[in-house]
């Protein structure tokens, strides 16, 4: 008859048999196989992977009876088994010393169950580090609990400041779990980093004697520490480390709210933001808790993209290299090169350099974060797949080497007998498979790490192959004559300019000031810079424009080490603002922009509309509606961000102007679309619903018509947005809210949300300007008005400006009911009948008052020319076709279908009222007009040009307006 080890590999068999007879002195035990249906074979399968497996089994046979019997090791250890077996435990509890003993009793239980399902694959990953972590919890909260209601009786209550309600009320401790205790991530033999921490100062009451709340706190603490730390003849349960608290080992044990944040926000420092990304509340008040982790957010997580982790994150890595080689830790498959922190230093550095913006990486898992940075693009699918298995395989490879013993290690074994379970353990024939495979991860994750920053040894900081005479220039280790000379030999064309604007900069007060890590900077990035202007055709030019972004970045110099770290962003800047003035002030306004630097492919190919609207709501996802300022805020860094995009491609020349302007149109769309509904959330959240008369579902009955270039789709880099609001509610109803208002003030008062959201200057300045002279009546007529108001005003009060105006308008955000009554109304109006030759006289009329006031006078016009409002200019052309549209949409209702100048155009062409060659070099001249605009704009110069400009065009232009509208 076979052993139950026979088919054990033989180092491993030789091990059991061994030890076979000492655990189980009458053989394997019935109890044991019967409560999961087990053979003896399983059995000496688990024995043979680890030794603390036996020795448990060895020494508390009748504790893991009672316990199996309880629950039985094929089912998982789930938070709500382990707080249902506290209970039990805790019955048994009446002083200190019986704590101690309940929790050492609980551990072994737990461990044995954790470990034994974890070593035979019974458990995946995420149900083992749930399984250690939920048992933390349970033991911390339980330990907790018992020594406060103990302390309360000897010391009385803690009062102070309840941080939800700001009342006096009886206080708790909240006590943080760090590292992979906040993540949920715990292993299955860990020490516990703990902070300690207590609402406000205060006193307690009802005691023997009072002491100070801290005081209470820091006793209370070190009895939890004693309770889970200290080693008595039942062993320990965790050991406890405080070393993460403010000051280390030197600060109280204990710090109220204030107190922690004021250190976070005056003195922490870049590890303590890696070490509080996971930080969780582990026990004691929940709901204090809550508030303290709120107050602590900005501290770990900057507003925006946070550029200034670079630096840091290089400064980590260098010494995680240093402390390696240092310490030999080769065979750590935690600390080692490719190990276990080399991943969480990769998840982490996108968490802290993007956390605030991407609100979905302010969480705790590892692997969900990784799913979290493949989702935003942050990483190609291939590398977060490769860090995902290299993750597991290396997590389970340190339980593997921990559950063997029940010890806290990360060192590969060396001796044969340990080798063999590591493999069994791990799912591999022998230890040389393991290997492999192990060195296959740990390569994979090595090269990522090291992608993620550059270190000084790879880039030395990225300015390795500059020459050192543009540092002696900007260090002005260079006299005048020679710093010119050198300038000018690299082709700056006003080298003496430059080196002026340069010597201006370092004899600034704010450069004079500086702190040194700043100075340090500041000296890294000139002469980078200045060897990166030789690649331009204008580098005097562009050094000035550049140096817009220097001055404005003076007080924030990270943005600086973004450039250095990054030469593709640098060598984009450098073109962007070579190629234009108006993308170098928009960069010296809004640093935050450098972020769409980084990534030269989506720089050059702006997003689509689907896309942009996907963009917007996974940003704004993270803001709730209330939060006003912050939705303001974030929706211009929004648009200036693909704003930016446009004006890049356009310079690329990856986009031609139809569709620049479909692009700036298409982010005003958007924005529109979640400024109405952000506005109309915040007015329901106060006043309820719209009263509706038919008892349909509630809906926004509200739309918001864009005029001009926005109707138009025409819309420039600075357009200002023309908009009428109309809404389709019953106007005599009031709101369903609990402080109900008339509909009509209702709608009043989102139109005027809509325009403070619009129009209002913030830090990140303007979203856009809103006109709204022409709605009904214009400056005297009612913000918002009913879609039947609109109606009656358009057929019988409304100007011949107002129906041209009409044949340029389009419903661009808000209720799809109301936007189709409003192209209902607009193609009825436009498809009157009317009398051409009075009308002809009035759009006449009304160009010449125009010109009158806006285009150049006469006698100035053989020098300039202005692209819009001159003879022969874009203006002529709009008035033309608008005369035509409103003249022949009658017979030609589908004239009426397009907003655009150039669809309507060619449409006049189409059905025959304009010869088609002259539709289509309309078209052409007012293409070629447009884009003189959109480049000029770029170059922040105005629609003025030189007066013998376009003039072939022009005299054209003007023949057919003689043709058609006549003199």
């Amino acid at each position: 008859m076979s052993s139950p080890w026979s088919s054990l590999p033989p180092v491993l068999a030789d091990d059991v048999a061994r030890s076979w007879n000492t655990v189980f002195p009458d053989g394997c035990p019935a109890w044991l196989t019967a409560v999961d249906d087990l053979t003896a074979e399983v059995v000496a399968d688990a024995l043979s992977r680890s030794p603390f497996l036996r020795q448990v089994l060895e020494r508390s046979p009748d504790h893991i009876r009672e316990c199996l019997n309880i629950r039985g090791l094929s089912q998982p250890t789930t938070p709500e088994f382990l707080n249902h077996r506290w209970q039990d435990y805790l019955t048994h509890v009446t002083d200190e010393a019986s704590l101690q003993v309940a929790l050492r009793r609980f551990r072994r239980e737990a461990q044995f169950r954790i470990i034994w399902r974890d070593l035979m694959r019974w458990a995946d990953l995420s149900e083992t580090v749930a399984a250690a972590s939920a048992f933390a919890d349970v033991c911390i909260e339980g330990a907790l609990e018992w020594l406060y209601g103990d302390s309360c009786e000897q010391f009385g209550t803690p009062w102070g400041i309840d941080p939800v309600s700001g009342k006096e009320a009886p206080q708790k401790m909240v006590v943080l779990g760090m590292g992979k205790l906040g993540g949920g991530e715990l292993n299955v033999s860990s020490d516990i980093d703990l902070i300690f921490a207590f609402p406000s100062a205060g006193e307690t009451r009802d005691g023997r004697r009072a002491l100070d709340n801290q005081t209470f706190f820091i006793r209370l603490g070190q009895r939890l520490i004693q309770a889970l730390d200290q080693i008595t003849a039942d062993g320990f349960v965790f050991r406890v480390d405080m070393r993460l608290r403010p000051y280390g080992q030197s600060g109280a044990l204990a710090l109220s709210f204030a107190a922690l944040e004021a250190y976070y926000q005056d003195q922490g420092r870049d590890w303590e933001r890696y070490a509080m990304v996971k930080a969780r509340v582990v026990a004691g008040d929940q709901r204090a808790g809550q508030v303290l982790m709120r107050s602590l957010r900005p501290f770990v997580y900057r507003k925006y993209i946070d550029f200034s982790a670079f630096e840091s994150l290089r400064n980590m890595k260098a010494m995680i290299s240093r402390e390696v080689r240092r310490k030999g830790m080769e065979n750590n498959i935690k600390l080692g090169s490719g190990g276990i922190r080399e991943i969480e230093f990769v998840v982490q550095a996108f968490q802290l350099i993007r956390g605030g913006r991407d609100r979905e990486l302010q969480q705790r898992s590892m692997l969900v974060i990784l799913g979290e940075l493949e989702a935003l693009e942050l990483l190609p699918v291939t590398v977060v797949a490769e860090l995902r298995e290299a993750y597991v395989f290396l997590r389970n490879l340190e339980h593997a080497l921990q559950g063997m013993e029940d010890r806290q290690t990360q060192l590969l074994p060396e001796d044969d007998l340990s080798r063999a379970r590591v493999a069994l353990i791990m799912g591999f024939e022998d230890w040389a498979d393991c290997l492999s495979e192990l060195d296959l991860h740990r390569k994979n994750v090595a090269r990522h790490f090291a992608n993620i920053i550059a270190s000084d040894d790879d880039e030395q900081a990225g300015s390795g192959m500059v020459a050192e005479e543009w540092y002696a220039l900007w260090l002005s280790e260079l006299d005048q004559a020679s710093s010119v000379g050198w300038l000018r030999s690299h082709d700056f064309e006003d080298a003496e300019d430059s080196y002026r604007l340069l010597k201006e900069l370092k004899q600034n007060r704010t450069v004079q000031t500086m702190q040194t890590q700043a100075r340090r900077r500041l000296n890294q990035f000139m002469p980078v810079l200045l060897e990166a202007l030789t690649q331009v055709e204008n580098p005097s030019e562009t050094l000035s424009r550049v140096l817009q972004l220097v001055e404005a970045v003076l007080r924030r110099t990270a943005y600086l080490v973004l450039l250095l770290e990054n030469p593709g962003a640098r060598t984009q800047l450098v073109k962007l603002c070579s190629d234009s003035p108006w993308i170098a002030r928009q960069l010296a306004d809004t640093p935050l922009l450098l972020d769409e630097l980084l990534n030269a492919e989506s720089l050059y190919y702006p997003p689509a509309k689907a896309e942009l609207e996907d963009d917007l709501r996974q940003q704004m996802l993270r803001i709730p509606f209330e939060d006003l300022e912050e939705q303001m805020e974030s929706l211009r860094h929004f648009k200036k961000a693909h704003v930016l995009r446009v004006a890049a491609a356009e310079l690329k020349g990856t986009l031609p102007l139809m569709k620049v302007s479909d692009y700036l149109t298409w982010i005003a769309e958007v924005v529109l679309d979640h400024v109405v509904d952000v506005a109309f959330a915040n007015l329901v959240s106060r006043h309820g619903y719209p009263g509706r008369s038919d008892g349909a579902p509630p809906e926004t009955d509200f739309a918001v018509i864009g005029y001009g270039k926005l109707g138009g789709i025409e819309l420039g880099y600075s357009s200002d947005l023309d908009l009428v609001f109309v809404h389709t509610a019953d106007a005599e109803l009031s709101t369903d809210g609990d402080k109900p208002i008339d509909n009509a003030v209702f709608y009043t008062r989102l139109g005027q949300r809509i325009v403070h959201i619009l129009n209002t200057q913030t830090p990140s300045g303007q979203l856009y300007e809103v006109d709204m002279r022409l709605r009904p009546s214009g400056n005297s007529g009612l913000l918002v008005s009913t879609l039947s108001a609109f109606e009656r005003y358009q057929e019988k009060d409304a100007w011949t400006w107002e129906h041209q105006a009409l044949a340029r308008a389009r419903g661009v955000a808000g209720c799809a009911n109301t936007l189709s009554g409003f192209e209902d109304i607009r193609h009825r109006i436009l498809c009157q009948r009317r009398d051409a030759e009075g009308l002809r006289q009035e759009v006449v009329e009304m160009r010449e008052k125009m010109r009158a006031s806006l285009a150049t006078p006469d006698g100035n016009r053989n020098q300039v020319f202005h692209i819009k409002h001159d003879p022969g200019g874009l203006v002529d052309i709009e008035f033309m076709v608008q005369y035509l549209m409103l003249t022949h949409s009658a017979d030609h209702p589908e004239l009426t279908r397009w907003s655009d100048n150039i669809r309507q155009m060619e449409a006049l062409g189409q059905v025959g009222i304009l010869p088609v060659e002259d539709a289509e070099k309309l078209r052409d001249v007012f293409i070629a007009l447009r884009s003189t605009i959109h480049r000029r704009a770029l170059q922040n110069l105005s629609s003025k040009v030189e007066g013998d400009a376009f003039e072939a065009e022009r005299e054209y232009v003007i023949s057919v307006w003689k043709r058609v509208m006549g003199g």
